[in-house]
């Protein structure tokens, strides 16, 4: 369904050395190196292999252009349950706040001039065409009603699961083809801290207690009850096809993640990941297609138990720890301006020799 190629490391030397020679020690700008690097290397890649020293010194410089986020929503048939702080229903409520701009991340959106689309992947209510408001912001990709309980069965289908990762890419197609360059990605969706969860720990053998956490804020009760449900639906048979377990255990909105960090991969583009859930996406499109780890970068740790775990199996290193633990891709949006600050002393930070400083 996707081709993915492995950037070309030969150009890694000539990179790191650009960094190096910058009018600092080496090293001294910490994880914006890191980021500098692996931008270079993604950026670099569709370069002529012929051209003349004007033309390399320009197609060098990075660029962010068009960045954008997309928000998939989606709710889980896990939430009846009573595991999370609020009902489904706020599932579409916040989607309506989405459209109306006046969640955190349409705020943080706005600070960064980042573009702004919300996607439904399968909310139980579906918008009206009057709440869903004009100027392209809402898209609608729905996969079903929300998916099922997954502590008594399968999420959702198998085939609802290759139309989703069809539907995410088509998404990420489409706004690449709009001039971004860099992707974003949150979600919104009741019960969707259970379903990466439980991808966790099915994806690396752990137990409930070892991935589970307490999402938003939910009290003792419910995070035992939350543990119970995810260690009853693990015990069933499963392979470890990560479209099966995307299947077993995933949400509607999920599984679209995946499909658009693998389609952002093959269109060769950096996707800026965000918290928890988004990061339970990007270790499922890994575990299809070891490759894409060279296109993300991870923007947070966020409050929740298992994310550092997470994250250490990506080998990831985090931009911020905030404390976060709100998602809606609120964390991918403030790390952007530490990515545009790489890109801003790869471009136009003198060298030793330029700016004629000796070491």
């Amino acid at each position: 369904m996707f081709s993915i190629k492995s950037l070309n490391q030969q150009l890694k030397v000539d990179i790191q050395t650009t960094i190096d020679n910058k009018t600092k020690p080496p090293g001294a700008l910490g994880l914006l190196e890191n980021c500098a690097l692996q931008l270079a290397l993604i950026q670099n890649q569709k370069q002529k292999q012929k051209q003349s020293q004007s033309q390399a010194e320009a197609n060098n410089k990075l660029v962010i252009n068009e960045p954008t986020m997309l928000v998939f929503a989606g709710d889980h048939g896990i939430a009846q349950h009573g595991i999370s702080i609020a009902p489904s229903a706020v599932t579409r409520q916040m989607v309506l706040n989405f459209i109306a701009g006046g969640a955190a991340i349409n705020c943080f959106c706005r600070t960064n001039e980042i573009h702004f689309k919300v996607i439904d992947t399968g909310i139980i209510e579906p918008l009206t065409t009057d709440e869903q408001g004009r100027g392209g912001v809402f898209i609608e990709q729905r996969l079903g009603l929300g998916t099922k309980d997954f502590s008594i069965g399968s999420a959702m289908s198998p085939e609802q699961v290759d139309r989703g990762l069809t539907l995410g890419g088509k998404v990420a197609e489409q706004t690449i083809k709009q001039g971004c360059n860099l992707l974003l990605l949150g979600e919104m969706g009741i019960g969707n801290t259970s379903a990466a969860a439980a991808i966790f720990a099915a994806l690396t053998q752990q137990t409930a207690a070892q991935c589970v956490g307490a999402g938003t804020g939910i009290d003792e009760l419910q995070l035992a009850e939350k543990k119970r449900l995810i260690d009853l639906a693990l015990a069933r048979d499963f392979s470890n096809d990560p479209k099966v377990i995307m299947a077993e255990f995933g949400g509607f909105e999920i599984v679209q993640m995946v499909g658009a960090i693998l389609a952002a991969a093959q269109a060769g583009i950096a996707v800026l990941i965000d918290g928890f859930i988004v990061t339970s996406a990007a270790l499922l499109a890994y575990r299809m297609h070891p490759e894409v780890r060279e296109y993300l970068l991870f923007a947070h740790q966020s409050n929740e138990q298992a994310h550092l775990a997470m994250l250490s199996e990506l080998n990831a290193k985090p931009l911020l720890n905030l404390g976060l633990r709100l998602g809606e891709g609120t964390g991918a949006a403030l790390a952007l301006p530490l990515l545009q600050a790489s890109v801003s002393f790869y471009n136009d930070m003198a060298s030793f020799s330029s700016a004629g400083v000796t070491v």
